[in-house]
């Protein structure tokens, strides 16, 4: 038997993941991604991206997040999310991101708190307000993804630290003043994002560094 003239059997496609599969923190990092491309094409409004990217953070499931992009091209944003010109070579830290959401109302993260690896803060008609001059850090890096549309997102960090970020301002303003501490073991914190009509901004609390210092020599010295 001729074994090149037997016709080809048709493989089948592999199936899709089920919908029903719980939605995981990169997945839903992966579609916000792929809204603000769309939005920075145009093919999305302002108003229409605010209300999927509120969706994208409330899915549970794989079945919520895939209607959300059906209608736009998907695009490649995994050499982005790596390279230096992102904010940093690296990864985010893996584990679950806590989600600060402000529409027409505000959130506040600020205090002694345990600081995660990735903090996604959003802001529509509101402000965002992330602390972390008395954080503890569990991690070096640090990863806040901060978008804020028609609204503002503030980001406080203490002075001896390392500070980076990249974003993009679309009448609006992204601001991130970067920071590289003399200590190589410092905590880093990378801001990523943009602003629609709106304000992101991430800089130094000047003097609590020098503030926190004095109170410990005043304690050595029992004044």
């Amino acid at each position: 038997m001729d074994l090149e003239k037997q016709p080809q059997q048709p493989v089948a496609p592999a199936d899709p993941a089920p919908a029903g599969i719980r939605a995981s923190d990169a997945d839903r990092d992966r579609i916000a991604d792929i809204l603000r491309e769309a939005m920075a094409e145009g093919r999305l409004t302002a108003e229409e991206h605010a209300e999927r990217v509120d969706l994208v953070y409330r899915a549970k499931t794989l079945g919520e997040l895939e209607p959300l992009v059906r209608d736009l091209p998907v695009q490649d944003t995994s050499a982005r999310r790596s390279s230096p010109a992102y904010g940093f070579d690296a990864e985010a830290p893996p584990g679950p991101a806590e989600n600060l959401v402000a529409v027409f109302s505000s959130s506040t993260r600020r205090g002694r708190w345990r600081v995660g690896g990735r903090t996604n803060a959003f802001a529509v008609f509101g402000s965002v307000e992330i602390d972390l001059t008395e954080a503890l850090f569990g991690q070096r890096l640090t990863v806040i993804n901060a978008t804020s549309i028609f609204g503002s997102v503030e980001i406080k960090v203490p002075e001896n630290i390392s500070l980076r970020g990249s974003g993009t301002g679309i009448f609006g303003n992204f601001e991130v003043d970067t920071l590289e501490s003399a200590d190589p073991e410092a905590p880093v914190v990378v801001v990523n994002g943009y602003s629609v009509l709106g304000s992101v901004e991430a800089k130094p609390k000047r003097g609590k560094l020098i503030a926190n210092l004095h109170k410990q020599l005043r304690k050595h010295l029992g004044h």
